[in-house]
């Protein structure tokens, strides 16, 4: 190695040394946390932001040629590219497993392993740029909330933190990982919480709260103080609409079983097929297809949703084969129906089929395009005027409540996606009620439960393998 890369090294290790000598003697161990949980909301912050625009930028490259009024035959191709490409990078450049974003970091977190790589500060944005930018139908969640994990762990880590200190980092690295990209700080405490489960104290919980702040307003600075849901919106919610709000809330709770259970059911089809390019091939075929047919299955949906929030329900035939100048409420609502019944197999084809993203994104997304169905078809059927965009905005949490099994997450997360603080009550109600049903039929977690079929499938394999070693 060149000798004046190796004296920059040493320089570097001497000086981190030096910082973190002083840094023990010098601040308390309360007060450094805080400091430190700052500087991992800001990295966690400005991660999230670059993912955004990584992201965006691939996905603009490779559609901008694709014409809005008529179906598009590449979409098929480009999501299975997407897929295939990911899978390479994956396992001869980053050489990680990186699939199952928070599955793996909760499972981690069960054996206590709280050295996170260091690759995982950036491996997880390279991928999940491939996965999204080409068409993936998931989210971004997943990896940024692994990237911030991964940088709480080892600023932690370098300042020899205590293991119980380096977890509580971990925790504030994921939760400002969430709190970035939906810029929603709120939404960032309540996932670490919530989602990861983890024991805090209130000092620890303090600190989750200012590494959230930190990250989302970092990521809401970057992005030049926008939103990725603006909700032009400015009528109060009236009251009388309470008794839809909570018949929509029974729609989108039994929606969420339809979707979780398919989601899961596509996902151990897929685990069965043990070649890994078999995988990749197989999971891209179905995600091209289902997007040629539903482009607005393409990509997290943000944009789809900023228009649907806004009253624009033509963004779901944009690009598609359903595009005419004359659509009629009925085919707008068959399309919706369609979207609505494919969204978990595009979803768990790109998360479980070599893609690496999230699986929070999908559920708003489902949640907006739920409320838009419910409420068209309801004025349809019944001469009503339920006001059609908003009801699409209250369905995003009344399905992620229950698809996640994380209602004050989906609550906070969409009322600060949008900064619709005057409509927390209905958010609230929806995924409340969204919840409720869900529980009525299955008392599991969205992540356990999973964890729960993969180590209940190795154990099983472990169990013939021993009943074939004895009968031998």
């Amino acid at each position: 190695m060149n000798p004046h890369v190796n004296h920059l090294r040493h320089k570097l290790h001497v000086l981190g040394r030096n910082t973190r000598g002083w840094s023990r003697r010098h601040i308390p161990e309360k007060a450094f946390v805080f400091i430190l949980g700052t500087v991992i909301g800001l990295l966690a912050g400005t991660g999230a932001f670059l993912l955004k625009r990584m992201v965006s930028f691939v996905s603009k490259w490779l559609t901008s040629h694709l014409h809005a009024d008529s179906g598009n035959w590449a979409l098929t191709i480009i999501p299975l590219a997407g897929i295939l490409l990911t899978g390479v990078i994956c396992r001869y450049l980053l050489r990680d497993n990186l699939s199952n974003g928070v599955s793996q970091l909760m499972k981690e977190l069960s054996k206590k392993i709280y050295r996170l790589k260091s690759s995982r500060m950036f491996s997880f944005l390279i991928a999940s740029t491939v996965t999204l930018g080409f068409g993936g139908s998931a989210g971004s969640e997943g990896p940024i909330a692994n990237t911030g994990a991964a940088i709480g762990s080892n600023l932690a880590s370098r300042f020899k933190l205590p293991p119980r200190l380096v977890k509580i980092m971990i925790g504030c690295g994921a939760g400002a990982g969430i709190a970035g990209i939906f810029k929603s700080p709120l939404g960032g405490v309540m996932f670490t919480l919530e989602v990861l489960r983890m024991e805090m104290t209130t000092l620890s919980v303090m600190v989750l709260i200012v590494t959230a702040v930190t990250a989302a307003m970092t990521a809401y600075v970057l992005s030049g103080a926008t939103l990725d849901v603006a909700l032009h919106s400015t009528s109060a919610f009236q009251l009388d609409l309470i008794p839809w709000v909570i018949l929509l809330g029974i729609f989108c709770g039994f929606y969420s079983l339809y979707y979780t259970y398919f989601t899961k059911k596509t996902a151990d089809s897929l685990r069965y097929l043990r070649n890994p390019w078999m995988k990749n091939l197989v999971a891209g075929t179905l995600l091209g297809c289902l997007i040629v047919i539903f482009p607005a299955l393409y990509g997290e949906g943000y944009g789809v949703i900023g228009e649907m929030v806004n009253g624009n329900d033509a963004a779901m035939l944009s690009d598609s084969i359903f595009y005419s100048d004359k659509d009629g409420v009925w085919e707008m609502i068959l399309v919706a129906g369609g979207i609505l019944l494919a969204k978990c197999f595009a979803t768990s084809a790109t998360n479980n089929g070599g893609g690496v993203s999230g699986d929070f994104a999908p559920t708003l997304f489902a949640g907006c395009i739920a409320g838009y169905f419910f409420a068209t078809l309801l004025n349809t059927l019944f001469d009503l005027h339920l006001p059609v965009a908003l009801f699409a905005y209250f369905g995003m949490a009344g399905v992620m409540a229950g698809a996640i099994r994380a209602p004050l997450m989906a609550i906070f997360l969409t009322c600060e996606m949008g900064a619709a603080y005057a409509y927390f009550l209905p958010l609230m109600i929806s995924g409340a009620i969204s919840f409720g049903i869900v529980r009525l039929f299955t008392a599991d977690s969205y992540f356990s439960h999973r964890q729960d079929r993969n180590n209940g499938l190795i154990s099983q394999i472990k169990k013939d393998d021993s009943l074939k070693t004895d009968n031998q």
